[in-house]
């Protein structure tokens, strides 16, 4: 079976206005205690598989879960156990699914050779659940106000979650009510599951690690809807995972980096494989704007740290006094309340509900060609301005220089959109050749710009003209440290899409 599920972290001040809500409806209310398991190291949480047994009223029921192949969505297998007074978990139970492939493929791959594995108790919940069901756009959906706390061992976290799980229909339906929710009562979108929340804090983690980017996958005979919705959840696999926690309040340099990668990949994919998905709908501009407007402000806080972090410390390393940065640098709203504004909610919920809409119900591409054919043409367009402008770049004036270097990342992450469709080494060879013209132009633009901030503050402290000059003085050697790397990738880069 296959579930998809949307779940929503509510406030504590909103908690009270969630449960009115939803119980202006008929309700059900029951208590739910669960018990998570896995192998002394791990094994199945390591392939994002979860095993549960749960006690639902005086019935047991052992569930095992694991990642669908789209952004929210997982496998799932359930075993009635009746009302056994204290059930051990078995994985046998599971053999035959596909959840039991992904349970065996799990210990294979942590365990090589182990003829059995011992089960532990990892984590517990318990859990106080108001559910309704309710009809949205011809889909039925059941509505589940989860309050309750997990338990690791003498470590409690609270929850307070709002789920939907389609029962019956279309995603889009589903979609389209967690929208309302989020609107009305503030609540935002996260992909950290119970199980991940537990595992966590088993471990004394507060948050998780930064989620790197992941390739699509799709069959080549795919069509360039099914391309583009590949595309479109790999991107949003990357954001919603470092998102969910970014709104949940971690502030590690590394997940808002990811992030924003995350979010920088999505708008490559909204901007060149359009008429590929035939296509985003009356919602494309819009989260093109959204996107683009939390890139902007994620990047405050990026830029912001490299200053007052690195690029300081080796001005000072340098012989260059401290500065006096109080009333430089205006306020910034928290990264947090970045991500869970409406506006962004909305545009990932719009953007789930397309990758999820059923295969065939949009347009074609506009030329009706194939997605190689497609790709190709697109790569083949955007290598050849690299080349040409790269050819110049000490002569180019700075605004096409930082328009270059917008550029080759729109040609990386759509080389490795594009990367399924060919062969996967002389790809791997190419995205090698693009990485040091990349990283030379990402360092000449952060010096650039942090040039203009130290200019900007000299009048207000003398003391960042060092820093000015240091940082003017610098701005040739990574102007020719980017024209050597422009003609490097000229020199070496084989289009693999040839």
């Amino acid at each position: 079976m296959t579930e998809f599920e949307l779940k929503l972290e509510i406030p504590p001040p909103r908690l009270a206005s969630v449960e009115a809500a939803l119980r202006r409806g008929m309700t059900r209310t029951r208590r739910l205690r669960a018990r998570y398991f896995d192998t002394a190291d791990r094994a199945l949480a390591a392939q994002g598989v979860v095993l549960r047994l749960r006690k639902e009223g005086r019935q047991w029921v052992q569930t095992a879960k694991a990642p669908g192949s789209r952004p929210l969505e997982r496998l799932e297998h359930n075993v009635a156990l009746g009302n056994q007074t204290d059930p051990l978990p078995e994985l046998s139970r599971h053999d035959g699914t596909p959840v039991g492939e992904r349970i065996r493929q799990a210990l294979k791959k942590h365990q090589p050779g182990a003829a059995a594995t011992d089960l532990i108790l990892v984590y517990a919940t318990d859990m106080a659940r108001i559910t309704r069901t309710v009809r949205a756009r011809g889909a039925v959906v059941e509505l589940a106000l989860d309050q309750g706390h997990i338990v690791a061992g003498d470590r409690t976290l609270p929850v307070r979650e709002l789920e939907l799980e389609l029962k019956q229909g279309q995603a889009t339906g589903a979609v389209a009510l967690a929208t309302t929710w989020c609107l009305r009562h503030g609540l935002w979108l996260s992909s950290v599951s119970k199980s991940e929340k537990g595992q966590r804090l088993a471990l004394g983690q507060d948050f998780g690690a930064a989620v790197d980017a992941e390739a699509p996958r799709f069959p080549r005979h795919a069509t360039g809807r099914e391309v583009a919705a590949a595309v479109l959840a790999a991107c949003l696999n990357q954001v919603l995972a470092n998102a969910s926690d970014v709104a949940a309040g971690c502030t590690a340099e590394e997940n808002i980096h990811q992030l924003r990668v995350g979010l920088r990949r999505l708008r490559t994919a909204l901007q060149d494989l359009e008429a590929l998905a035939g296509g985003w709908g009356d919602q494309g501009d819009a989260w093109k704007a959204v996107l683009a407007s939390v890139l902007r402000e994620l990047g405050q806080h990026r830029d912001r740290d490299y200053l007052l972090g690195k690029l300081q410390g080796q001005i000072e390393a340098a012989g260059g006094p401290p500065v006096d940065w109080q009333g430089a640098l205006g306020t910034l709203p928290s990264p947090a309340d970045v991500v869970r504004a409406p506006a962004f909610q909305q545009a990932l919920l719009g953007l789930i509900g397309f990758v999820h809409t059923a295969p065939g119900k949009g347009a074609s591409a506009a030329d009706d060609t194939s997605p190689k054919k497609f790709l190709r043409k697109r790569l083949a367009r955007l290598h050849k301005q690299v080349i040409a402008q790269g050819r110049q770049f000490t002569a180019l004036p700075e605004a096409e220089q930082h328009a270059l270097r917008k550029r080759v990342k729109r040609l990386r992450y759509l080389a490795e959109f594009a990367q399924p469709l060919f062969a996967a080494r002389k790809a791997a060879a190419y995205l090698a050749a693009l990485k040091p013209l990349q990283d030379a132009l990402g360092n000449y633009h952060d010096e650039v710009a942090a040039l203009e901030v130290w200019q900007g503050l000299s009048g207000h402290d003398p003391r960042a003209l060092f820093g000015a000059g240091w940082l003017s003085a610098r701005r040739e050697v990574h102007v020719q440290a980017c024209q050597q790397a422009c003609d490097l990738l000229a020199r070496q880069a084989r289009p693999f899409w040839d």
